[in-house]
């Protein structure tokens, strides 16, 4: 699923603009406060080359019947048709180093040239160590690498993150990975939950560029008020493995599914209103829109809250459901793959989800 970039990218260079930061109010999911996340730019800095890995499996609604699923009530609920499932032997770094591997190859750039390795996931391989180290060693890396957990808004702290390594002059070469097993943290009794979540991996390679404006704006958000509307309560420190929260399936993700979305679409539609006023950019301006793809509802709401071009926002949900972390990039991936990227396309992302957390940005390419 990787993309080959056009030749530009071997022609990156380095940025020496300051970022400038604005703010703007957000309201709290659970706590009826207005915290006030900081709205920056970040230029000089773009994406080099993209891949994607989506496991071989297809699951399609119909797929789920002998479970007690109704097709029909999965589509109008979600959008979701199919989404992918990994092998049984099959772990987080095994996608992501497939994703990493095609990115490289259409980057045309040996992993030991790589700076640092930025990983997002809320399934690692294990709680230690972390599975970039895992990946890092998959590839045939010898540079740093972390893990990054912000669940379904992870890919774009850990963008902003190793651009923000890129822009310092810290790095010159970061991959960026989203990856996530969702079908190993559902129980497949959650008849609300289980249909939602796929498997996959995407990746990006960021390098300096001091002609590309980069991040035109961008706002990290976080809301801990909101942490048990969507959770993994059990396997911590909190609430060790035991027989008896086993027993309660206290392993599998929670979610008050009529909170979330409110308070996804609300979000949704003001962070993405603070970043569009802080470019300056008129909304009909926007090339392509990558909404992490939650929910067709969630989606369709924002939409219409913000008078978006629909024809402008890209879907692949209804194939590959809720894939957390690797919702963008695989997103990305596809779209470019598409023709629907070229360079100096203004494009528009947005990752929402537990924390609860979210990132926006509006992304020269």
């Amino acid at each position: 699923m990787a993309s080959r970039l056009d030749n530009q990218n071997k022609q990156a260079g380095e940025s020496s603009n300051s970022p400038h930061e604005t703010s703007a109010p957000q309201a709290g999911p659970a706590s009826g406060t207005k915290p006030e996340p900081r709205i920056q730019s970040l230029t000089g800095v773009q994406i080099l080359a993209v891949g994607a890995c989506a496991p071989e499996l297809v699951v399609r609604n119909e797929d789920l019947a002998e479970l007690g699923y109704d097709a029909d009530w999965i589509l109008q609920r979600t959008g979701i048709q199919e989404r992918r499932r990994a092998a049984p032997e099959q772990a987080t770094s095994d996608v992501a180093l497939e994703a990493a591997r095609n990115c490289l190859q259409q980057a045309d750039l040996a992993a030991d040239q790589l700076d640092f390795i930025l990983l997002a996931t809320m399934t690692p391989d294990h709680l230690t160590p972390s599975t970039a180290c895992v990946v890092q060693q998959g590839l045939g890396a010898h540079c740093p690498a972390m893990d990054v957990n912000a669940a379904c808004a992870g890919f774009m702290y850990g963008l902003i993150t190793g651009m923000h390594y890129i822009h310092s002059g810290t790095f010159q070469r970061v991959l960026v990975v989203g990856a996530d097993l969702l079908s190993r943290v559902v129980s497949p009794k959650d008849k609300k939950t289980y249909p939602l979540f796929g498997d996959g991996a995407g990746a990006v390679l960021l390098g300096a560029n001091e002609q590309n404006p980069g991040l035109l704006a961008f706002t990290l958000g976080a809301d801990g008020s909101g942490a048990e509307l969507l959770w993994v309560p059990g396997g911590g420190s909190r609430e060790p493995i035991t027989d008896s929260m086993v027993a309660a399936e206290r392993q599998y993700l929670q979610m008050d599914g009529r909170a979330v979305f409110k308070w996804a679409v609300r979000t949704l539609t003001d962070s993405v209103t603070a970043v569009l006023q802080h470019a300056n950019i008129d909304k009909n301006d926007l090339d392509l829109i990558l909404f992490h793809q939650a929910n067709m509802r969630i989606i369709d709401a924002a939409s219409d809250h913000l008078e978006l071009d629909r024809e402008r926002v890209f879907i692949n949900l209804d194939r590959y459901g809720n894939t957390s972390a690797a919702s963008i990039p695989l997103a990305l991936d596809e779209a470019f793959q598409q023709g629907r990227i070229k360079r100096g396309d203004k494009i528009l992302m947005s990752g929402f989800g537990a924390g609860l957390a979210w990132g926006s940005a509006i992304l020269q390419w």
